[in-house]
């Protein structure tokens, strides 16, 4: 009777083992088909006008009298402000720097013997502004200044006008959205090319959005930029 019971526990443990290696083994196929996947990247870009302008205005004014330098220095800068609001630019978008002179007899290197004048003053008026479209005219019609006597100075760096998009937040849904739909349309291709089937998503991360001018002509026109990294369960 021992021996009987000792050779049917045996065969219940040879087939426990049997039933539970292969439940393993099922479990181990189906874990490794599940973690089949493939990383896609969607790219969604839009273009949009730029809502804030930026626009520094630098005049020069010379002379041999401190003060005649500093007045036409004012008289300058009253004339800008005139012609700006003349354009239908309003007052508070407009700001003035502190004057910056300079003494050339008063400069430690030498060179300003033959210099016609003593005083150089400068100063810069800045515009901060939403209606970007009206700037962009004002500025077609700065050559008007010249004609009314302003000294109009500045390199092409320090006077160039910035353009600034603020309404990233109202489009980076739809954006997403965009990006998302995209990579899923990349990872069915690539299912469909690989005979399998797509599942669901196993990470996804949103890549930082990026504002860049469209082209240096256009500046005022904004590309707007964003890559989603998704992951994706593929199974047979």
């Amino acid at each position: 009777m021992k021996d009987q019971k000792l050779v049917g526990l045996g065969i219940a443990i040879v087939l426990g083992l049997s039933v539970l290696g292969y439940f393993l083994r099922d479990a181990a196929i189906s874990f490794k088909q599940f973690e089949r996947t493939v990383t896609v990247k969607g790219l969604a870009e839009q273009e949009h006008p730029a809502d804030v302008v930026i626009w520094p205005i630098q005049y020069t004014e010379a002379g041999n009298s401190l003060d005649g330098t500093y007045t036409a220095l004012e008289t300058s800068a009253e004339k800008v402000r005139s012609f700006l609001i003349d354009q239908g630019i309003a007052a508070d978008e407009l700001s003035f720097s502190t004057p910056v002179l300079t003494d050339r007899s008063a400069q430690l290197y030498g060179g300003n013997e033959n210099t016609e004048f003593r005083y150089i003053a400068s100063q810069t008026a800045t515009l901060y502004s939403e209606n970007v479209d009206l700037i962009r005219d004002v500025m077609s019609r700065l050559v008007d200044l010249g004609k009314q006597g302003v000294t109009l100075s500045g390199d092409e760096y320090s006077v160039r006008p910035e353009y600034l998009f603020n309404r990233l937040n109202e489009i980076k849904p739809g954006m997403i959205e965009q990006a998302t739909i995209e990579a899923r349309q990349v990872a069915e291709k690539f299912a469909d090319d690989s005979n399998s089937e797509l599942g669901k998503i196993k990470t996804a991360s949103q890549g930082q959005f990026s504002i860049m001018p469209r082209d240096n002509n256009t500046p005022h026109i904004k590309k707007v930029r964003v890559v989603s990294t998704i992951v994706y369960y593929l199974s047979d």
